[in-house]
């Protein structure tokens, strides 16, 4: 019998898990073996039990790592691919964009890396996006960060004591975080705007009740896949000098720009942070590559010239029961395209489909 393991995440902070009792027992069904380390889904309020009652095994971290193919949440460690068997098949995130050791170490054993972030952004394989299912979370997260420290009302508010006018939340970026931000701080009744160097986002942001700012640069954002392109640096110097102003006024502020594999771009310099009102808040969802603004530090809330400064890393773990519910679902839906169930489960040939073949990490 196939079996697949679902070991406990080791990073620090990370709370998810990639596999859920739900899924578990729709593969069980199917006919793989589910193997799932002790604990595993503690962090994310599932229980060994409901693992156990959704027909898998519970066992130790040597047992969920040899097993055939490997679910994981994020990125192994060189000694956890010590435990893992030859020719096995990983299937989480990679989060590397050049040499890594942990990739050499599968690679050398024969193990088939599927890199769930390099899964191709085309409709077939939306179900399976997991950057997409996670930022949808961080989005929604990081507004309720930014309220929960900015010390005054979002929405606005009239009561018989007097009346306060809602909050300008400005959202820098409008990818699926970006977009999820401004749909909730619409919701919390903000006064929101937003900027993407992508002109083909002001439709987006508008139809989410956001008003767009737009900014003449002289070029275009716009990359492959959807995602922004980096900028040259006049264009670069443009931008900051422009959108100085807009960012200025801002009570909440929530950045969410990256270029993959590159330094996040500088959009909040220190002399616009020194301008803002005390008080306010920058949200940096950029802050592990270095942030949008260079004041963030990566999983510390600090405050700068009177403007507290998050920067937390990982918004999908402070939500671990759902992150890891879309997670899990994303992972489900890919084994569906990865598995021939039709009688004993065997593995396709994964250079056969197009998005399998694309979310391959092969030797150089």
């Amino acid at each position: 019998m196939m079996k697949i393991g679902v070991p406990t995440e080791t990073q620090a902070g990370e709370a998810r898990v990639a596999l859920t009792p739900d899924i578990v027992s729709g593969l069980v069904k199917k006919g793989l073996g589910v193997v799932v380390q002790q604990g595993a889904g503690e962090s994310a309020h599932f229980h060994d039990d409901a693992y156990r009652d959704a027909g898998a095994e519970i066992a130790d971290a040597a047992a969920a790592f040899s097993c055939d193919l490997i679910a994981k949440v994020r990125k192994p460690s060189v000694d956890e691919v010590a435990l893992m068997k030859s020719g096995a098949v990983y299937i989480g995130q990679i989060e590397s964009c050049g040499d890594d050791d942990a990739i050499a170490a599968m690679q050398a054993k024969n193990i088939t890396v599927i890199a769930l972030e390099r899964v191709p952004r085309i409709s077939r394989a939306q179900s399976m996006d997991v950057l997409s299912s996670q930022a949808n979370i961080a989005g929604y997260r990081a507004v309720i960060e930014a309220a929960a420290h900015y010390g005054r009302f979002v929405p606005l508010m009239m009561t018989s004591a007097g009346s306060a006018k809602p909050a300008r939340i400005v959202v820098l970026g409008a990818g699926v975080a970006g977009l999820q931000a401004i749909a909730t701080a619409r919701r919390l009744g903000g006064d929101v705007h937003a900027y993407d160097i992508r002109p083909e986002t002001q439709e987006q942001i508008e139809s989410l009740g956001a008003k767009a700012i737009t900014l003449d640069i002289g070029e275009s954002g716009s990359g492959e896949g959807g995602y922004a392109k980096e900028l040259s640096e006049e264009g670069k110097a443009k931008q900051q000098a422009l959108l100085a102003d807009e960012l200025a006024k801002a009570h909440v502020i929530i950045s969410t720009a990256l270029i993959p594999c590159r330094q996040a771009p500088e959009l909040i310099v220190e002399s616009v942070v020194e301008r803002m009102r005390e008080g306010s808040v920058i949200v940096d969802m950029a802050a592990a590559t270095g942030g949008n603004c260079r004041l963030s530090e990566a999983d510390q809330v600090v405050t700068k010239h009177g403007v507290v400064i998050v920067g937390h890393t990982n918004y999908p773990s402070m939500m671990p029961t759902d992150s890891s519910a879309f997670f899990a679902k994303n992972i489900a839906n890919l084994l569906g395209i990865m598995l021939n169930t039709d009688e004993a489960v065997t593995l396709n040939d994964l250079d056969e489909d197009e998005i399998t073949a694309a979310a391959q990490v092969k030797p150089e």
